[in-house]
């Protein structure tokens, strides 16, 4: 087993654990990670995921070179579909994922970090797409989500550069929501994730839900899908205690 598995407050913690490795995966920890976020995707008992990476030197350091190095081109294939295949499970997700990235977040570990809704940093974290230093180029959305993210001319400067950055080069293209010390990281991504605790669990899943389509739709296609879940929110319990709360000038109680 090399996921941990946490539960405080409502808010289920998945630390990557090889350090040894500096947390980098393989096809093993890759499936052990999909079924660790689908289950905690299931678990009523859970709002929020933070992902992060045993020890203060790396998030993900990547994917096993010395299994890369081993693939044919169908190996290739199934082992780039496979992280596809995580990293949809974690964007996908209805309830929000926080990238905790305590250091190395490279290559398929950036590529990780991406799939995630908020990615917190420390002061020490670096991230890089630098699979272009192998011949090769980012297989697990790299080319897709980074531009999303960071603008066009930022992706294509990292990924064709091969670079790494610090958590401020980060911060500064939007790669990084935000840059703590190490000792408060983990800290600060609780505090967060009990801010997202406090709102309605359904409408923070419609709110991820249009965001993430809206990268496949038009404007007028993501508006569309926009006012269908607003308004199908309307009459449901949660919608009815937010409203209601307002009015009475308390706090909504969306979980109990």
């Amino acid at each position: 087993m090399f996921i941990n598995r946490e539960i405080i407050d409502q808010v289920g913690i998945l630390t990557i654990d090889r350090q040894d490795a500096l947390n980098a995966v393989n096809p093993h920890i890759l499936k052990e990670l999909d079924q660790a976020v689908k289950d905690f995707i299931a678990d009523e008992n859970v709002g929020v995921i933070i992902l992060t990476g045993a020890g203060e030197k790396a998030f993900i350091a990547g994917a096993d070179i010395k299994l890369m190095q081993q693939l044919d081109t169908q190996g290739a294939l199934d082992f780039g579909k496979l992280g596809q295949e995580v990293t949809m499970t974690i964007e996908d997700s209805p309830k929000p994922v926080i990238a905790a990235v305590n250091g190395f977040a490279l290559g398929g570990g950036c590529e990780i970090s991406l799939a995630c809704h908020i990615r917190f940093a420390s002061e020490n974290a670096m991230f890089a797409q630098p699979e272009v230093k192998l011949g090769l180029i980012p297989g697990w959305g790299g080319t897709q989500r980074l531009p999303r993210i960071v603008g066009k001319g930022n992706a294509i400067e990292l990924i064709i550069g091969g670079h790494m950055i610090d958590a401020n080069e980060a911060l500064r293209i939007g790669l990084a929501n935000k840059v703590f010390p190490l000792d408060n990281l983990m800290n600060e991504a609780l505090k967060f994730a009990k801010l997202v605790l406090g709102n309605g669990p359904n409408s923070v899943a419609e709110s991820l839900h249009c965001i993430n389509e809206s990268a496949g739709h038009s404007l007028i296609e993501g508006l569309n899908l926009e006012v269908e879940a607003f308004s199908d929110l309307f009459g449901t319990d949660e919608t009815t205690e937010g409203l209601m709360a307002f009015v009475e000038k308390r706090k909504a109680d969306f979980r109990s």
